[in-house]
């Protein structure tokens, strides 16, 4: 038998692909607890862990409009839903696309995000996503960050540090994210609405396919009315590297037919979708979507 399909279908035999879920008490674990899974590299959802923060209790549409009144926030923008994402490229090849971003009134910002979640857009309308990893909720949402814990007091007790970054993520269901890896441990907390993850274990790397995909923004055309991808310009070009090309999964769990590769159907992936108040656990090098 070929070792790493052996080693994949032993893998699920023995773990399978159901997430392990705490008690919905909302009792979060104890850094021992939290340790033990940081150890096995497994996720986990605590249900209602985060019920009794402020954001939890008191957001909403409305409340954030008044709270963020004055704001000016980034928002990454796309054609259609996918940000840092493989796409179809000008001349037919794929490419990896990156949102063309801009700053937006906040007020203006949430109000197109609500209007498209309830269909009062065209369907062929652009998607807006705050979506910036930069510990923005510490700095471009400052005024709101006191209704959130400052960290996570299981994990930062067990890892024995502060949270790098925290940061607020504002979408609707037309945000899609693209399958990928993180080299950092994650905690999610669900605050309004519901996401839906799909996860798969580091080892499944044989079934997901990265390929080499260059780089591409997108960027505003025709009067602004349109979003195309272009080719980085000299100065990205020289970050970027000689070949402007990042490792990137080409297959997709929801869409398993496409770009499969001889492994891809011996992946159990993972799905969980979070509540107002949930907690998600994803270890370092998961992959998610």
């Amino acid at each position: 038998m070929d070792p790493i399909a052996e080693l994949l279908t032993s893998y699920f035999e023995l773990n399978g692909n159901i997430i392990d879920e705490l008690d919905d008490d909302g009792t979060e674990p104890s850094p021992l607890e939290f340790m033990r899974y940081v150890a096995r590299n497994t996720p986990f959802v605590v249900r209602r862990g985060a019920a009794s923060w402020p954001a939890v209790q008191t957001w909403s549409m409305s409340f954030l409009r008044k709270a963020l009144a004055e704001h000016i926030v980034n928002v990454a923008v796309t054609p259609n839903g996918y940000a840092d994402a493989p796409t179809i490229g000008p001349d037919g090849e794929v490419i990896f696309a990156k949102p063309w971003e801009e700053d937006q009134a906040f007020p203006e910002f949430l109000d197109y995000v609500v209007q498209q979640e309830k269909g009062q857009l065209d369907a062929s309308a652009e998607t807006r996503y705050a979506q910036t990893q930069n510990d923005n909720l510490r700095h471009e949402y400052a005024s709101v960050f006191s209704h959130v814990y400052k960290d996570i007091p299981f994990a930062r007790i067990a890892l024995q540090r502060e949270p790098e970054a925290i940061n607020l993520w504002i979408g609707n269901s037309h945000s899609v994210t693209a399958m990928h890896r993180d080299n950092y441990e994650n905690i999610y907390v669900q605050v309004l609405g519901q996401k839906h993850f799909v996860l798969l274990p580091p080892l499944c790397q044989p079934c997901v396919n990265e390929q080499p995909l260059r780089q591409y923004n997108y960027v505003r055309a025709d009067g602004g009315f349109h979003l195309i991808p272009e080719a980085p310009d000299a100065e990205e070009q020289v970050k970027a590297g000689d070949d402007n090309s990042v490792p990137f999964a080409m297959w997709d769990p929801e869409a398993p037919g496409k770009n499969e590769t001889q492994y891809s159907r011996l992946a159990e992936p993972m799905r969980v979708t979070l509540n107002p108040g949930d907690m998600l656990y994803l270890p370092a090098m998961w992959y998610v979507s």
